[in-house]
């Protein structure tokens, strides 16, 4: 191995840059570099605005928060090569149950995020039950509990329920020294998350399973308890984001999660990402990454008052032409 000290300033400069292009994710943070760069000339030249500014990079990070969250623990799923489409509802749950169980009084807020997050790990078991034990297709299985959880949320509440304190949204708008606490929350999850897929057994078991659930299993991997947690980190992150939601807007209603499509936007950010559907392979940076591009794209389209349904036709191409792009990468890597 070369020893980068031992060499010329300009040579270990090219050497590390190439190691960082080789990275797994690099790509996409070039791709997502671009994409700003180009976006915010465009909004400039066409808008008399700019996303350069540290007041518009700020909002567009305060606006991927929720979906960075969740999209981390649908990173998890993925990589095990499983789905979770509930996620939307659990983030309403999370909302509308701990707005209401706080009801404005801070000596409930403790119980309140306790109540969801036991809720969010029962849901996550009971979807991973499910999968492993029944052999339900993840995609039927997790749909299915989507219905369920609105069938509850409708029974339960028709409209915003309660109110969380004033100190509880201190998580979406307060500072810890110069850094909002919601970047925080944010780097805290993600850099979670990452140590437990890098540095675990747990992770390294999530990449075996995804790759090959068979051959995992007779590695001596106990596959379906990987599944399952997969599921539960899922669903912890979605309640997660559904307390953020509520801190952001002071309250809770069934709508928040599928207004937000956070199901589908979580599976794209995280294959835009490079994330494989089929499992094995993928990482948090690029699906913080595929988080980024989207919202930028967001607030692109609404600077410059595109269509609502041309800025999916172009997220849609966007995301299609990514994930052909890491399909030709790999397969002519296998050649």
């Amino acid at each position: 191995m070369t020893d980068l000290t031992s060499l010329r300033p300009k040579t270990r400069l090219v050497l590390i840059g190439r190691k960082i292009l080789r990275a797994g994710s690099a790509p996409i943070f070039v791709v997502l570099g671009v994409i700003y760069l180009l976006a915010s000339i465009v909004v400039s030249v066409a808008n008399e605005g700019t996303l350069l500014s540290i007041d518009a990079l700020e909002s567009v990070l305060s606006r991927s928060v929720g979906l960075g969250i969740v999209a981390m623990g649908q990173t998890c799923v993925l990589i095990v090569g499983s789905i979770d489409l509930s996620v939307s509802y659990l983030i309403s749950v999370s909302a509308t149950y701990s707005s209401a169980i706080m009801n404005d009084d801070p000596n409930k807020m403790a119980l309140g995020v306790v109540v969801v997050l036991a809720i969010g790990a029962l849901v996550g078991l009971a979807n991973g039950l499910v999968i492993t034990k029944l052999r339900v297709n993840p995609f039927v299985a997790t749909l299915g509990m989507s219905f369920i959880l609105s069938g509850v949320l409708n029974a339960s509440f028709q409209d915003y329920s309660g109110a969380v304190p004033d100190q509880f949204q201190y998580l979406a708008y307060g500072y810890f020294g110069p850094i909002l606490v919601p970047f925080i929350l944010l780097g805290g999850v993600v850099a979670a998350v990452w140590i437990l897929l890098r540095y675990t057994t747990m992770g390294h078991h999530m990449y075996a399973v995804g790759g090959s659930e068979e051959v995992a299993r007779l590695s001596g991997i106990k596959s379906h308890r990987v599944i399952i947690a997969a599921h539960v980190i899922c669903a912890l992150t979605a309640v997660v984001t559904g307390l953020y939601l509520a801190a952001r807007i002071k309250s809770g209603a069934p709508w928040i999660g599928p207004d937000g499509n956070y199901s589908l936007e979580s599976i794209a950010a995280v294959v835009l990402g490079g994330t494989a559907l089929s499992g094995g392979r993928g990482g948090v940076w690029g699906t913080l990454a595929g988080v980024m591009i989207l919202f930028v794209l967001d607030t692109s389209f609404n600077s410059l008052q595109v269509d609502e349904f041309l800025q999916n036709v172009a997220r849609g191409v966007i995301i299609i032409g990514a994930v052909a792009v890491y399909t030709y990468r790999i397969n002519k890597r296998r050649r």
